[in-house]
């Protein structure tokens, strides 16, 4: 229930206003949040020098996939980020944010209306209208110009204001969170099409050593060497690698038309990207203070943070409600039957007061709503630390890939190197009389079956590099704010 106290309007009692505010002050332990709180807090990431050891690398700069090389890849991001319909979103979700600010904003001004209204109406002949209106039927004209202003003395408007402002970041960072999910996956989207290209000039080059072998073992069967069974056998050989290059041209037309998608194009724009020309990419290597320092490059994080900023504000408007609100309201006009006597100075009306909403027994709807903002504050600061341990989490298992990974090149490029140089012999072998051209052409599929092997890690390692720069935030800046202030904040 709420109390309404308007007080008239008393020119020489001015102490008017002084009375409402102590009636206010001791009506107000009526509705009482006593008992409810919370213990919640951000607390600072825990150490993790051993999954994240500091490496004096750097942070990802907001064109990391330059490091690539390929003018197209950079073009490609760009125009995605210009193009996109989920860019479209993020900013008209931005403008809703900004819109609702100004409406918390306008809630701590001053207020003025201006109103006019003409009402014919029949007059009760025993009411309070006298004589000769009484039983009449008048036109009533009345032009009034108020206005009014809240003692925010609660802070509740300010509060309101600053949640508005802290919503308003989030939907910033969320817009950043798009931009970066969209950029990594045009790159990884990219990366892909670019192993697709290589597996296939592999392939292509695995079916013309079979096609190479079917003509020798077509020359052995008619020589007597060899039984048509051998024949056969390569000539599925040769079916199977056809097989595989069409479907892999199948995955290439696939990438291109997801690539479209996007930009924000139809599917021919995807029909119209170049092979890609992507180069190894730089090292990896990992800035000193990750933990406390990837507080600010990630815009999830930083949205998370945010979103505890707005909960501990929304806490504050709610712990408002169970105060007086009290506002200052003034009007001037005139008000007249007929339109004759509008304007003449007898027509004036003025009034001017306080008025105050005090609650005083709401069958706990107060204390309800604040359990409910004290719940809220709770679950934000929990998905804040959820936050900050999957993206630790995150960095440290992209990059223990990476490192695995460069440890598989190794052996791969060992096994490459060795595959090849079997095969430089088993060719001065066959030079020399010493070997048959079939095993030249076995010697030749197994090294391709190492390049291969070989070209896949490689490509798997720059898909990790791609995934790390992502996790690091992908140049992302964040204001210093919330880092800063993360390890002290809590809910009062």
């Amino acid at each position: 229930m709420k109390t309404q106290i308007n007080p008239a309007f008393q020119p020489r009692k001015t102490s008017a206003l002084g009375a409402a505010l102590a009636l206010s002050g001791l009506l107000a332990g009526c509705a009482t949040f006593t008992g409810i709180g919370s213990d919640k807090h951000i607390a600072a990431p825990a150490a993790s020098t051993q999954s994240l050891p500091s490496e004096h690398g750097n942070w990802p700069a907001a064109n990391w996939t330059s490091q690539f090389g390929d003018a197209q890849l950079d073009a490609l991001v760009a125009e995605a980020l210009r193009t996109s319909p989920t860019i479209d979103q993020a900013r008209a979700r931005i403008a809703a944010a900004a819109a609702f600010t100004e409406t918390a904003r306008s809630a701590t001004g001053a207020k003025v209306n201006a109103d006019y209204t003409l009402t014919r109406q029949q007059y009760s002949s025993n009411a309070l209208v006298p004589p000769p209106y009484a039983g009449s039927l008048q036109n009533e004209n009345k032009a009034v110009v108020s206005a009014s202003y809240e003692l925010d003395l609660w802070g509740k408007n300010s509060a309101a204001l600053a949640s508005s402002l802290s919503k308003l970041r989030i939907s910033t960072a969320a817009a950043e969170q798009v931009k970066l999910s969209l950029s990594n996956a045009v790159a990884r989207s990219y990366n892909e099409l670019a192993r697709q290209y290589a597996l296939r000039d592999l392939a292509a080059r695995e079916l013309d050593v079979r096609r190479q072998m079917r003509e020798l073992s077509a020359r052995r069967s008619r020589a007597g060497l060899d039984s048509d069974v051998e024949q056969q056998h390569i000539v599925r050989e040769l079916a199977s690698g056809q097989a595989s290059i069409t479907a892999i041209d199948g995955r290439i037309l696939d990438i291109r038309y997801q690539l479209a998608a996007l930009l924000g194009a139809g599917p021919d724009r995807g029909l119209t990207i170049a092979r890609p020309t992507m180069g190894a990419g730089g090292g990896v290597a990992l800035p000193d203070s990750l933990p406390a320092d990837l507080l600010a490059r990630r815009p999830d994080i930083v949205m998370a943070r945010w979103s505890v900023d707005a909960s501990t504000e929304d806490v504050k408007v709610a712990k408002a409600d169970f105060y007086p609100d009290i506002n200052l309201a003034a009007s001037i006009g005139l008000d007249a039957f007929g339109f004759g006597r509008l304007f003449n100075a007898s027509s004036r009306t003025l009034s001017a007061g306080p008025a105050i909403h005090l609650p005083i027994f709401d069958s706990g709807a107060l204390r309800a709503q604040l359990k409910d903002r004290y719940a809220q504050f709770d679950f934000a600061v929990a998905a804040y630390q959820q936050t900050l341990v999957s993206a630790l989490s995150e960095v440290a298992t992209d990059v223990a890939r990476v490192h695995a990974t460069d440890a598989q090149l190794l052996d791969a490029q060992a096994a490459d190197e060795a595959a090849h140089r079997s095969l430089t012999l088993s060719e001065s072998q066959y030079r020399a009389g010493l070997s048959t051209q079939l095993v030249v052409q076995q010697s030749r599929l197994t090294a391709l079956n190492t390049e291969e092997a070989l070209t896949t890690l490689r490509m798997n390692r720059r898909d990790q590099q791609i995934a790390l720069a992502a996790a690091m935030g992908g140049g992302f800046g964040a204001p210093a704010e919330p880092a800063a202030a993360a390890p002290a904040m809590a809910a009062k």
